[in-house]
């Protein structure tokens, strides 16, 4: 961490506090407001709470601004998980007695709709001293701070990554109170961040792809687990750019007996039936059962179009094998994951800055 460059941006913000004391001050009620609502849920409140007391409990979240319908969220998640092991798992990520790393990485294989920037916000909320708050700000912060090792990529946020981070951030609060700041926890830290911490140059460059020379290792080993991790997030996120574009999105669909297609985007065209795309995710396994998938979802007259997502190589090969089913060359698109993200990225930061406007009124 570069501990010049951190210092002369505390002094930065300080001078920033300093001018607009009122401003200081409402932040400040902010912080203390948010960590007193969250940790008023306790374990056996939080395994008791409502489908609409769950609804209020995420809405709050920061990491909900990037969805105008923030109901058709939650009532996803619940639909996907069921609610009583949603709350169940929710109770042990954040009151639970096993290591922090543990309880991290249980409840991102077990629960599906939350990424790291809501888990790590809840978090942060109820230990803001000992949990950091992470999402793209974060990442384009530390960075900018020259933090190594920072995850590009949900898949990468390990339960032991996420406590390596909030151990960086403990420095960064530790340097904040040795400059004169009082009631300095994680939270103060991520106000911090998002302050002064947020450079143009970071910013533009985040989607940038990470060049490797040929004497560095590939930073991601792409074993069993960590395929699915990433297929897991491809498809969400997939799912969510759908959303973002104005379609009905679904994922693991049963396209036949046997077989089910990664994600769909659905839209209605006034009476005159649906228009529906088909996405399959290939990260490891058999190139010819995800075009059996494909050929089957074909078969749906409603189906305007199948997309393969994965990376170059593999993609290069999907391609070969494609062109030797007649029915499925001409109509197979490619899209390689990487540029999958980066759209789902950009998509969130103009959804995250319309909705934040307040245009239109939440449902709740």
């Amino acid at each position: 961490m570069n501990l010049d460059l951190l210092k002369k941006h505390i002094d930065s913000y300080k001078q920033q506090l300093s001018k607009n004391p009122e401003q200081a001050n409402d932040a400040l009620d902010e912080r203390k407001d948010r960590c007193s609502y969250y940790q008023g849920w306790s374990r056996e409140r939080i395994l008791t709470m409502s489908e609409e007391d769950f609804s209020q409990y995420m809405a709050k979240l920061w990491a909900m601004l990037i969805w105008g319908n923030k109901k058709y969220v939650v009532d996803k998640m619940i639909l996907d998980n069921g609610f009583d092991a949603l709350r169940k798992e929710l109770a042990n990520l954040v009151w639970g007695d096993a290591p922090l790393a543990k309880r991290w990485d249980t409840f991102n294989k077990s629960v599906k709709g939350f990424g790291p920037a809501m888990t790590s916000e809840i978090l942060c909320h109820v230990h803001p001293d000992q949990c950091m708050l992470w999402n793209r700000r974060a990442y384009v912060g530390l960075d900018y701070l020259g933090i190594k090792g920072l995850p590009r990529y949900n898949y990468q946020m390990t339960g032991k990554k996420y406590v390596e981070l909030s151990e960086q951030a403990k420095m960064i609060a530790e340097i904040l109170t040795d400059s004169g700041m009082s009631g300095v926890n994680l939270l103060t830290v991520d106000y911090l961040i998002w302050d002064e911490l947020q450079v143009v140059d970071n910013l533009s460059k985040i989607h940038e792809k990470a060049k490797i020379s040929k004497d560095e290792p590939i930073p991601v080993t792409i074993d069993k687990e960590t395929s699915t991790f990433i297929h897991n997030e491809i498809r969400d996120k997939l799912a969510a750019i759908g959303e973002w574009l104005g379609f009905q999105s679904r994922t693991e669909i049963k396209v036949a007996d046997g077989s089910k297609v990664d994600t769909i985007w659905e839209a209605t065209i006034g009476n005159m039936g649906r228009v529906i795309y088909v996405f399959e995710v290939q990260t490891k396994g058999s190139i010819d059962s995800l075009i059996v998938n494909l050929l089957k979802a074909l078969n749906n007259p409603a189906v305007q179009g199948v997309v393969a997502v994965s990376d170059a190589a593999q993609l290069e090969k999907i391609r070969k094998h494609a062109k030797e089913v007649p029915s499925l060359g001409a109509k197979l698109k490619c899209w390689d994951y990487e540029t999958v993200l980066e759209t789902h990225d950009a998509l969130e930061m103009v959804n995250e800055t319309i909705n934040s406007l307040g245009l239109v009124p939440q449902g709740f």
